[in-house]
């Protein structure tokens, strides 16, 4: 579990500690709901700072009741939690596209 001083804004970052006790900046990209839970989704900031085809990959974080990040519970957890941040990303491109 991640602590945090309540909700942090999209764009905001915070650090963590890798399995090598190193310290791991990321940055905040987007907060989404599913089946009455609240997630946030995160990035690497190095993976966005860094020129590379390779895509960035995005994790996410369940948000308990005091709003601090929590690791998801299974795999299927995280399929569902992936599956509905991609539906809402094409929605947004959607929406973008027709302006």
């Amino acid at each position: 579990m991640l602590q945090n001083e309540g909700k942090l804004d999209i764009g905001s970052t915070f650090k963590v500690l890798d399995e090598n006790n190193q310290e791991q900046e990321m940055k905040v990209v987007g907060y989404l709901t599913v089946e009455q839970m609240e997630y946030v989704a995160v990035i690497f900031l190095e993976d966005i700072q860094e020129d590379s085809e390779e895509d960035i990959g995005i994790f996410f974080f369940r948000l308990d009741e005091d709003k601090n990040f929590v690791m998801m519970e299974s795999d299927q957890e995280f399929e569902n939690v992936s599956a509905a941040y991609i539906k809402l990303e094409k929605n947004n491109f959607a929406k973008k596209k027709k302006r």
